[in-house]
């Protein structure tokens, strides 16, 4: 019978289906309009009912990314401050030597893997990309939203340095998530078809020994690797 372990909390699963959610309908009402010369965005503006239509949907699910971003990164503030949350997502020292011990693998120039702890290098990236890369899609987004406000104080040259920086970091952040986060989180090998974790919450104790042994040790109080037992002590004759 296949034991669990706690991996993901409610909170943070519902986190995840927010930001999914708020990026799919933000990616599929935002490259129409930054490709709007094509045949297919036209397509899509009809299928959603004309610009307009596209254009609120854009805009309230970036209200609601804006507003969940900024509730998770308050929530770890008061929750690291107050002790009650370990902040480990933050990249340290030890991710950069994981990072080139994990390459020197690939290349089979060393004969183990990194032992990573509740987070490796590759997800403490795509979590800080997301984090930095919705801020400033936050930010633009702002600016373009009220640009008649924004222009009594600023340059106007920030409205299209806005827009471009806007454009571009969505489809950034779209290639990023195509490219590298599906594949690690759902077709890597050991994972493919797919990653339930992150939806109910649990992970296998198996495979939280295998790909994050240093957290498995520290919950369970086992050795991260299994370790040769040792010799047994020798009989002496009988006489």
């Amino acid at each position: 019978m296949t034991e669990y372990a706690v991996r993901f909390s409610k909170r943070q699963r519902f986190e995840h289906a927010i930001v999914m959610t708020t990026f799919v309908l933000l990616a599929v009402t935002g490259f129409p309009q930054k490709f709007f010369e094509t045949g297919w965005a036209r397509g899509i503006v009809r299928l959603i009912g004309g610009l307009d239509h596209l254009r609120f949907i854009h805009r309230v699910s970036g209200i609601v990314f804006s507003l969940f971003t900024m509730w998770h990164i308050g929530v770890a503030v008061i929750l690291a401050a107050q002790r009650k949350m370990k902040l480990t997502l933050l990249p340290n020292r030890q991710d950069f030597k994981d990072a080139v011990q994990q390459l020197r693998y690939d290349l089979g120039l060393v004969e183990s893997q990194p032992a990573f702890d509740r987070f490796d290098y590759r997800q403490k990236f795509e979590y800080w990309g997301l984090v930095l890369g919705g801020l400033v899609m936050i930010m633009t987004g702002l600016v373009l939203y009220f640009p008649m406000l924004v222009t009594r104080f600023l340059p106007g040259e920030l409205i299209p340095a806005s827009k471009v920086a806007h454009s571009n970091e969505g489809l950034m952040a779209f290639l990023v998530v195509i490219t590298w986060h599906i594949y690690n989180a759902h077709l890597a090998p050991g994972i493919f078809p797919y990653d339930s974790s992150i939806f109910t919450g649990r992970i296998s104790k198996k495979r939280l020994k295998h790909e994050h042994p240093l957290e498995y040790a520290r919950l369970y109080g086992e050795p991260a690797h299994d370790e040769p037992a040792p010799p047994a002590p020798e009989t002496p004759p009988t006489p």
